[in-house]
């Protein structure tokens, strides 16, 4: 069942290829369009010499809790040999084909949800050294969230959906402006984001957010929570199919 999952959380996960262990999660890179994760980035352990590595969740075969393991559906061999990464910045659209290319993944970029090709992939200049697009977890936390009436916290972890690896939710601290709590908000909520400014803005007041249930990170989101969370904030949610543990995907 799918189940949404802080990353926080997920960084306690050991990463395991077929034949052993790869390393941990450190922080995503994910597309700010689409506010999906397109990599996971990895610091293995002593078998590479503590190397960053870029992982597509689309190599996840599995997640087991009882051991909290992520299970890679790719070799040692295939995760050593691969092109290395620059932290500095995200990876450009040229490092992306590389990476691609090496593991034999379509581009997300010419593939639905589904990982089917589309009908009319959209036009990509592979000479374009920069991906405006992808944004690294590591920069968002930490972001200012704006509500219509002012400031009131900021983003302390990403919730991501453990089968599509979309970005469920923004879980804020509100603490910075009252004695307060960690709620939960949508991306459909965003009106934008200043990437200059280090802030999300909310079509949200501060009142609504301030009274919204509390988020415990020790505790699975459940169905039941998902649905109060929506009648709070006034939202609808599509119908099954697209669903977070039978819920469906936010809606303005």
């Amino acid at each position: 069942m799918r189940q949404p999952r802080g990353l926080h959380d997920l960084k306690d996960y050991v990463l395991v290829a077929r034949d052993g262990e790869v390393g941990r999660i450190e922080q995503v890179y994910f597309d700010d369009r689409e506010w999906t994760v397109r990599y996971f980035v990895v610091r293995s352990g002593g078998w590479l010499l503590g190397r960053d590595l870029l992982i597509s969740p689309r190599s996840v075969r599995a997640l087991d809790e009882e051991n909290r393991r992520i299970e890679l559906d790719l070799s040692r061999e295939q995760v050593e040999a691969a092109p290395p990464i620059n932290r500095v910045q995200p990876p450009s659209r040229h490092d992306e084909v590389e990476y691609h290319r090496h593991y034999g993944f379509p581009p997300y970029w010419e593939t639905s949800a589904m990982n089917e090709p589309l009908l009319t992939p959209p036009p990509e200049p592979l000479d374009v050294p920069e991906n405006p697009a992808l944004r690294d977890s590591g920069e968002v936390i930490g972001y200012h969230l704006h509500a219509r009436d002012g400031e009131l916290g900021h983003v302390d972890d990403l919730v991501l959906d453990d089968q599509d690896w979309t970005i469920r939710y923004f879980v804020v601290d509100t603490r910075n402006w009252w004695p307060g709590k960690k709620v939960l908000i949508a991306p459909a909520w965003v009106d934008r984001v200043s990437w200059v400014e280090q802030a999300i803005f909310v079509d949200l007041g501060r009142a609504l957010i301030e009274t919204a249930p509390p988020y415990h990170p020790d505790q699975l989101i459940s169905h039941e929570d998902e649905i109060r969370l929506y009648a709070h904030y006034g939202k609808e949610m599509l119908a099954a199919g697209a669903s977070v543990g039978g819920v469906g995907a936010p809606r303005r």
